[in-house]
């Protein structure tokens, strides 16, 4: 999927909202425990029931891989679950040597390999251009690089000056001579709203993920207002919010209601 494909994606169904499928198996409503794969049947009912409103599903690798075997098999049937038409995330912050991000990238971007097709993986960008090269082998697929997390010990390294910059600056700087707009992203946390003005002067036709809406408290409209281009150039996420809305039979249609409202709002500033 080209950005422009993405543009358009975004106009069509009036959002930028990317669904976090993290998926804890020890919050899982009780009436699915009983399903012979609890975290697929949760999963497929949450795709359900906000797919009319999201362009993006991001898996957070994490949650799958703490199951083992189980949890590669639940990925593997969430991710040919979701839409075709839908854009997919494997968030999985890989970042190592020049051949074990090679194979990193065959994890999920080969499907010959694993069985994973993902459009994009996160990848962490503080070994270098050699750590991330292998993800952009791969045409047509995307590396989404952290820049400005929004954790609170983001500062810790991302914050610190580099001459007259901070360090962020610098790697968002010198990735975009590693790669186009059509197959490089950048992470900001919504929490970082402040910043997003100097990021967007940075890496002004670039399509920006953003965690941090919802439960961690990040503004849609300040983000909105900053981060959107003219190619729409925003991919918001919302994880917690949408997917533990209720722990009860009623879970996906809370799912979906907090998914519109989303959408609507996105709508209106679009």
């Amino acid at each position: 999927m080209t950005a422009a494909d993405l543009s358009e994606l975004i106009r069509r169904k009036r959002s930028y909202l990317c669904v976090g499928l993290d998926t804890d198996i020890r919050k899982l409503p009780a009436h699915l425990l009983t399903e012979p794969d609890p975290v697929f049947a949760f999963n497929r009912a949450i795709i359900d029931a906000t797919a009319e409103y999201a362009v993006a599903y991001k898996p957070n690798i994490a949650f799958y891989e703490a199951m083992g075997p189980r949890g590669w098999e639940s990925l593997q049937k969430t991710l040919d679950y979701i839409p075709n038409d839908c854009f997919t995330i494997a968030d999985a912050k890989r970042g190592d040597i020049g051949n074990t991000s090679g194979l990193y990238a065959r994890t999920f971007f080969d499907p010959s390999a694993a069985g994973l097709n993902f459009d994009a993986v996160t990848v962490a960008p503080y070994m270098g251009h050699d750590s991330v090269m292998p993800f952009l082998d791969y045409p047509g697929k995307w590396v989404i690089l952290l820049a400005l997390t929004s954790n609170s010990g983001s500062a810790d390294f991302q914050r610190q000056p580099v001459g007259e910059q901070e360090l962020f600056e610098v790697v968002m700087e010198t990735a975009q001579t590693w790669a186009t707009p059509d197959q490089l992203m950048f992470v900001v946390g919504a929490t970082q709203a402040d910043q997003l003005s100097r990021i967007r002067e940075i890496a002004p036709h670039h399509f920006l993920l953003v965690p941090g809406v919802g439960a961690q408290g990040g503004s849609l409209a300040e983000v909105s207002r900053v981060g959107l281009n003219a190619g729409s150039g925003l991919l918001v996420n919302a994880s917690r919010s949408i997917l533990y809305a209720s722990n009860g039979i009623d879970f996906a249609h809370r799912a979906a209601e907090e998914a519109r409202i989303l959408q609507q709002e996105m709508a209106t500033y679009l």
